[in-house]
């Protein structure tokens, strides 16, 4: 499916329970085909499409512009606009370039409801305009990138070369519109198995902590409760508790009662 959205230059729309991989797997994708630093968008109630593209500083060019004139300083013709416009992680990666940047949109559930109707456009065109630099004379203007560096747009306009890899992750908490699904690919990552768990466990904590027989058993409890479907959980609660298990000892006792505390369903709250 990573394939797919990268053939398609469509974003790859990913979900699945908390802690399953969404968004390592941008970062995967990242490493795999070397394709440099990770842009990262994270998403909240408040986020507009207009965060992710570009942020100008009016106010500030403002403030500037009249203490230049305050203190009258010759040969200057005002604050350079560029100085005060920068761009967001969507809009970073869509400046042209030889090979793809990879983004993530994290936690697309959080947004707005209207905030995946007004990404089409872009999504579609893989392009977008800048008005305020539209209106001005200069035909290049230099503006600093959400990844600390600077890049030249050409006559208020920024068009992709090459589609970056967008990588969207939900929690399903909510139901998208039909025409972004349209326009997206979709896949879903489902809880990692017994022998998966064991992977990530040994991934993070070292193989020889899963000789241990009670932790063996935690982890086949872990991935059955997984299974079943009878609540919300995450793999960060297995990795937590058996990260215990490596530090201080504790008896029987204690270590019943951190177990049913930490691995309990995130949604049955006391």
């Amino acid at each position: 499916m990573v394939n797919t959205a990268i053939h398609l230059r469509r974003p790859l729309l990913v979900s699945g329970p908390p802690g399953c991989g969404k968004s390592t797997l941008a970062l995967s994708i990242a490493y795999e085909l070397q394709l440099g630093e990770v842009l990262y968008w994270p998403i909240t109630s408040r986020t507009t499409v207009q965060d992710g593209l570009y942020r100008y500083d009016a106010v500030g060019r403002l403030h500037a512009a009249g203490l230049q004139e305050r203190t009258r300083r010759p040969g200057r013709s005002g604050a350079p606009i560029g100085k005060y416009l920068s761009l967001g992680p969507l809009g970073t990666a869509l400046l042209p370039g030889s090979r793809p940047r990879v983004l993530l949109v994290d936690e697309f559930d959080k947004g707005d409801i209207d905030l995946a109707n007004d990404l089409l456009t872009v999504f579609e065109e893989g392009r977008f305009a800048i008005p305020e630099l539209q209106r001005l004379s200069t035909r290049t203007v230099t503006v600093r990138t959400d990844d600390g560096q600077s890049a030249d747009i050409e006559r208020g306009a920024v068009e992709c070369a090459q589609f970056p890899i967008v990588v969207i992750t939900s929690n399903g908490e909510r139901q998208f519109p039909p025409a972004f699904l349209r326009r997206c690919v979709s896949l879903r990552i489902p809880p990692p198995s017994r022998t998966k768990l064991r992977r990530i466990v040994e991934a993070h904590l070292g193989s020889e902590l899963l000789a241990d027989p009670v932790v063996n058993d935690l982890v086949g409890d872990f991935a059955e409760a997984l299974k079943k479907k009878d609540g919300t959980y995450a793999t960060d609660q297995l990795l937590n508790l058996l990260s215990l298990r490596t530090g201080v000892k504790k008896t029987d006792e204690d270590w019943t009662i951190l177990a049913d505390r930490l691995l309990g369903p995130l949604d049955d709250q006391p």
